[in-house]
């Protein structure tokens, strides 16, 4: 198959690989968390159900991705550590962190147990300073008064604080609170099957463990696990100092270029099989494209520095101003907050789109974030990605016709259909099924767009006279973005000064604008 002449673009994707023998540490945060408490009332100073479902969903992903050996967690935060062999994504951090967050590369054995000593010693500081924080408010005070009160106070002042005034001795509450919860995989003895005369077969399996230690950097504690000691390393000493500005020295951070066009792509993981599962219609599932689309607008409704996204099939391109400070261009944060929000979206949309049937299991992406220095070049990679829509879509609606209505198998539909052009599959679809395949809807042959575009409204109110005003809201097409006609009827999409002009008129610093429609083509 001849390659498209946008796909020149690729070459703005950079690798950028943890090589080895460096230990790679994943650390996931809550994204405006203290809201998500507040909104679903969590208990405080600390709901034990919340963590505990925090521990669940990490267990879960040591379950799911074998290379993670050990994870630590505390709060709405959860490192995890990768084996040191481990060849996941081929160590590509862009991937890594798109999967779950943020990157540490670890040099040594020795920065790994510093690392986990210090996310421990900010679980215990924490959770010491909200414990003595909700106390007081609980007895009257107003939360800035209670801060101000606890302002530079000490971790033995704040003991005697809860003794003496709550009688509350701090180390009596249940060590999921004060040490946090570690997760790894240890062998256990489970049954199998049973033989004739009823006795069981056993067989040891690898099972994800919960459990809270007072000090996981510990040499007693991370020695006595045979898994860690494999798969990681040993450690020599206890660190009898804690020193975060060492370790954050080896956080892994890209910082995007400025003043370039930040393209986040997200794709499905293993979404063939997902598919299959679900019982996606073939070759297109309409329902599962338009659930991909309202997720792309929550995304673009959520994160108001993105103006633009095209999807097809299970992979969504976000496009963020060219000036965007989101995060400080940080690629790590960036691709991580569009994934995770992306992804439970799909979940949480899903009934809405499938009310008959069940989730199984949920969905993953995976992403990451590209610059592109020029408009040009941005609507070429955008060109790029229809392109594939079409060469795809137009493959896959001969292959499953081929499949479903002549019966072959995929082994034989895939030869059938080996070297075909373009051209020659058109006249197989209306040949053999007299599908004309420029008839098919168009969000199946050119994806979909997602964007901002003002509406006017026109309000009457009682004796008066009707009063007309606009807001923004971001709506789905689909057409064609490789040639120029789209850009032209929505010039505002690119024109970064445009969007600056329409941000101050709207006293509203994220705000851009797009004009009018372009019909379908």
């Amino acid at each position: 198959m001849a390659n498209s002449k946008y796909e020149y673009v690729k070459s703005f994707e950079v690798e950028d690989e943890v090589m080895l023998p460096n230990l790679i540490v994943v650390r996931i945060d809550g994204r405006n968390f203290r809201r998500f408490s507040e909104v679903h009332e969590f208990e405080k100073p600390v709901d034990g159900r919340a963590l505990n479902l925090m521990n669940l969903c990490a267990t879960a992903i040591l379950e799911e991705y074998p290379d993670i050996v050990f994870s630590y967690g505390f709060s709405d935060e959860y490192s995890f550590v990768f084996k040191k062999t481990s060849k996941f994504y081929q160590r590509r951090a862009s991937k890594l962190l798109s999967l779950i967050s943020r990157v540490i590369c670890c040099a040594s054995k020795e920065v790994l147990q510093t690392y986990l000593a210090w996310r421990q010693n900010d679980c215990h500081v924490n959770n010491l300073h909200d414990t003595c924080l909700w106390m007081l408010v609980k007895e009257g005070e107003t939360e800035r008064d209670a801060q101000e009160f606890l302002k530079g106070t000490q971790k033995q002042q704040k003991n005697e604080l809860l003794f003496q005034k709550f009688r509350i001795n701090y180390k009596n509450l249940p060590a999921m609170y004060r040490q946090g919860s570690c997760i790894f995989k240890a062998e256990v003895e489970e049954n199998v099957k049973y033989n004739e005369n009823g006795t069981p077969v056993k067989r040891l399996r690898r099972k994800a463990r919960i459990v809270q230690s007072e000090n996981i950097a510990g040499r007693s504690f991370w020695n006595e696990l045979p898994s860690l000691l494999k798969e990681v390393g040993g450690f020599t000493e206890d660190v009898d100092k804690v020193n975060p500005e060492y370790v954050r020295f080896f956080q892994f951070e890209k910082k995007l270029m400025p003043s370039t066009w930040i393209v986040v792509r997200i794709d499905g993981c293993h979404f063939h099989r997902f598919s299959e599962v679900h019982e996606f219609e073939k070759p297109n599932d309409k329902q599962a494209l338009n659930l991909m689309n309202s997720c792309a607008v929550a995304v673009l409704e959520e994160i108001q520095d993105i103006i633009f996204a095209y999807g097809v099939s299970d992979e969504y391109s976000f496009v963020l101003k060219k000036d965007s400070q989101f995060y400080q261009r940080q690629a790590s944060e960036i691709v991580s907050v569009i994934v995770s929000f992306f992804s439970s979206m799909y979940v949480m949309k899903w009934k809405e789109f499938f009310p008959r049937k069940e989730l199984k299991y949920p969905p993953s992406f995976d992403g990451r974030a590209v610059c592109y220095p020029s408009s040009k070049i941005l609507q070429d990679y955008l060109a790029w990605r229809q392109v594939d829509c079409h060469i795809n879509n137009q493959y896959n609606t001969c292959f499953w016709m081929l499949v479903i209505k002549k019966g072959k198998s995929k082994r034989e539909a895939q030869n059938c259909l080996k070297g075909t052009q373009a051209q020659e599959k058109n006249e197989l679809l209306i040949k053999e099924f007299n599908i004309d395949y420029n008839e098919l809807e168009t969000m199946f042959r050119q994806g979909s767009l997602a964007f901002w575009e003002k509406e006017d409204i026109t309000m009457t109110h009682e004796n008066t006279a009707s009063v007309e005003t606009s807001h923004r809201k971001v709506i789905v097409e689909h057409c064609d973005i490789i040639k120029p006609e789209f850009w032209e009827a929505h010039p505002s999409i690119l024109d970064e000064n445009h969007l600056l002009f329409e941000a101050l008129i709207n006293n509203f610093s994220y705000q851009h604008e797009s004009l009018g429609k372009v019909p379908l083509p």
